[in-house]
C-alpha cells in the first residue's frame, strides 16, 4: 500500500512562531518534483510535540490541500494519552489523509499489555490504515516484537516504523507476520541495509534534504538492485549523521533554510537553533553534495 521513500516533513515556521504555510507549499512542491513516494505530516520532524491540537490538524489539512492527491499522506496522530490519540485520529480522518502514524506512548512507560490496548483503541478509531512507530530513544519504551506481531492481526494496523536501528528486528517481525504487513526504517543511517534485507520503505528525515536520492535508493532496493542502492546511499552517510548531531528537527530545518526552501529555521521552544559549529558542519556537507553554494 505505502512503499518507498516517505519524507517525515518538517513544519516551517516564521520568526514569529506561526506556521509558515507559504513555505509548506514550497516543501510539498519540492517533494512532488523530486520523486518522494509519500509524506508523513506532523510527526516528530514536524514538531508534533509543540503544536496544539487545532494547529496540528490545520497543518495536516493544508498539506492535504497542497498535495492535491499527487502523493499519499500519512498523518501523525500519536499521543501518550490514549484518549488524546483517539481524538486526534478521529479528527484527522476527516481531512482526507491516507493513513496514520502512531508513536509508542512516551513518558508514562506502559506495560506491553498497555501498548496492546492503546494501539487497539487508536486503530479502531478510524477505518484508515495505521502504522505503528517504535522509537525507544525518544519514548524510553521499546515495543517488543511479540507486541508488534500481535497488533499486526488488527485489520487496520498495516505496518511498523522501526527506528531502533537494530536490523535483526526486521527479520524477527517479518518472519512472524502476514506478507502484507509492511516494515519501514526510521533510521536513515541504516535504511539502505534495512531495505536490502527486505524492508518495504523508509520514513526519512534525510529525505527532507535529498528526496531524489532517498527515493532512488529505495527503488533500487525494492527492485533487487542492491549494489545500486548501496552506491546511492554511500555518499549520503555523512549527511545522515550530521542531521542528528542535534535533536531532530534542529538540523533539518537549518539545512532547509540554507537551501532557501523555508524562510526561517525557527523552532518552537524548548528547541533552539543549532550551535555555530553544527551550522558550519551541515553547510559544509551541503556544499560538498552540491546542494548549496559556498
Amino acid at each position: 500500500m505505502f512503499k518507498g521513500s516517505f519524507v517525515a516533513l518538517a513544519t516551517p515556521m516564521l520568526d514569529s512562531g506561526e506556521v509558515d504555510y507559504e513555505s509548506l507549499g514550497t516543501l510539498v512542491e519540492f517533494h512532488i518534483n523530486n520523486g518522494t513516494d509519500g509524506i508523513v505530516s506532523v510527526g516528530t520532524t514536524g514538531e508534533s510535540a509543540t503544536l496544539p491540537f487545532s494547529e496540528h490538524i490545520k497543518v495536516i489539512e493544508r498539506t492535504v490541500d497542497l498535495v492535491d492527491g499527487k502523493l499519499p499522506i500519512i498523518a501523525g496522530s500519536g499521543a501518550n494519552s490514549t484518549e488524546e490519540a483517539v481524538f486526534l485520529t478521529k479528527q484527522i480522518a476527516k481531512a482526507g489523509v491516507d493513513g496514520f502514524l502512531s508513536v509508542v506512548p512516551y513518558y508514562n512507560k506502559p506495560q506491553q499489555k498497555g501498548l496492546l490496548a492503546h494501539f487497539d483503541a487508536v486503530a479502531s478509531a478510524s477505518d484508515l490504515p495505521l502504522i505503528l512507530y517504535n522509537v525507544p530513544a525518544r519514548t524510553v519504551l521499546d515495543m517488543h516484537d511479540e507486541t508488534v506481531i500481535e497488533l499486526s492481526e488488527h485489520s487496520n494496523i498495516i505496518g511498523l516504523k522501526d527506528a531502533t536501528g537494530d536490523l535483526n528486528r526486521l527479520q524477527s517481525v517479518k518472519a512472524n507476520v502476514d506478507s502484507s504487513f509492511m516494515v519501514y526504517s526510521g533510521d536513515d543511517a541504516t535504511a539502505c541495509e534495512f531495505m536490502c534485507m527486505g524492508g518495504d520503505g523508509i520514513i526519512s528525515v534525510s529525505a527532507n534534504i535529498v528526496p531524489k536520492q532517498m527515493a532512488s535508493m529505495c527503488r533500487y532496493a525494492l527492485n533487487g538492485e542492491y549494489e545500486n542502492a548501496k552506491a546511492e546511499d554511500s555518499g549520503l552517510q555523512p549527511l545522515h549523521e550530521l542531521l542528528f548531531i542535534e535533536p531532530n528537527p534542529v538540523m533539518p530545518k537549518w539545512a532547509l533554510y540554507k537551501m532557501e526552501l523555508i524562510k526561517s529555521p525557527f523552532l518552537r521552544l524548548p528547541l533552539v537553533l543549532p550551535e555555530l559549529n553544527s551550522q558550519t558542519d551541515i553547510e559544509r556537507e551541503l556544499v560538498k553534495l552540491g546542494i548549496i553554494r559556498n
